[in-house]
């Protein structure tokens, strides 16, 4: 079995990031390949403080239960799908904030992306590639981008309140993406297992 999480990479309080992670989980378990097994992982249930563990992430040594909390759910999954929407052309902090917390959880897994925003999240997505690459993420090239003006439905919706999100309506086109996007993360997955394998052999080497 391949474990994939889809990470939800928004906190706030009325954010879109819910029903899209949504749409991803119920969309991806019809379209992912056999033998995938698809979860959310909501950085919202986490709580993670502004990173304040005292050693680097690096050395894999945790003072706080938060920390450990969250290290455990990462390490538990092959690779990943992070929703992410896109604040002041960047990665949002807190899943930035999240993603540092940890290092060696992340290695040799893969992940996909699926951004949403005035421009579909690309410029977020882009900034998580390269930051992919510094963990050791083998990062696909499909993503799916959502656009908030014409993937949501405002009907009936008072765009005066700057809590209104609509409702999540994507076009029927996305859903081809994301079978795409997960068909590559589970090879790629699939694929680093052996090396995944092979580095744990290694720190019980190293550990005995």
């Amino acid at each position: 079995m391949t474990r994939l999480a889809i990470v939800t990479g928004s906190t706030r309080t009325h954010r879109r990031g819910a029903a899209v992670a949504d749409w991803v989980l119920t969309t991806g378990r019809k379209a992912a390949p056999e033998g995938v097994e698809l979860e959310l992982v909501d950085l919202a249930d986490f709580a993670l403080p502004v990173l304040d563990e005292p050693a680097p992430a690096a050395w894999g040594i945790y003072a706080h239960e938060h920390t450990r909390r969250w290290s455990e759910a990462i390490a538990a999954f092959d690779g990943y799908v992070f929703v992410t929407p896109e604040y002041n052309h960047g990665v949002p902090g807190p899943l930035k904030n999240a993603i540092d917390y940890l290092y060696a959880e992340w290695h040799h897994k893969a992940v996909g992306f699926v951004g949403y925003g005035v421009e579909g999240g690309v410029r977020a997505v882009e900034q998580l590639r390269q930051i992919a690459s510094e963990l050791k993420l083998a990062d696909v090239g499909t993503q799916v981008a959502l656009n908030t003006y014409t993937d949501f439905d405002y009907t009936g919706v008072d765009l005066g309140d700057p809590a209104a999100t609509g409702v999540f309506a994507p076009a029927e086109r996305h859903a081809d993406g994301l079978a795409t996007l997960l068909e590559e993360v589970t090879v790629w997955s699939r694929a680093l297992a052996t090396v995944r394998a092979r580095t744990d052999r290694e720190l019980t080497a190293t550990a005995s």
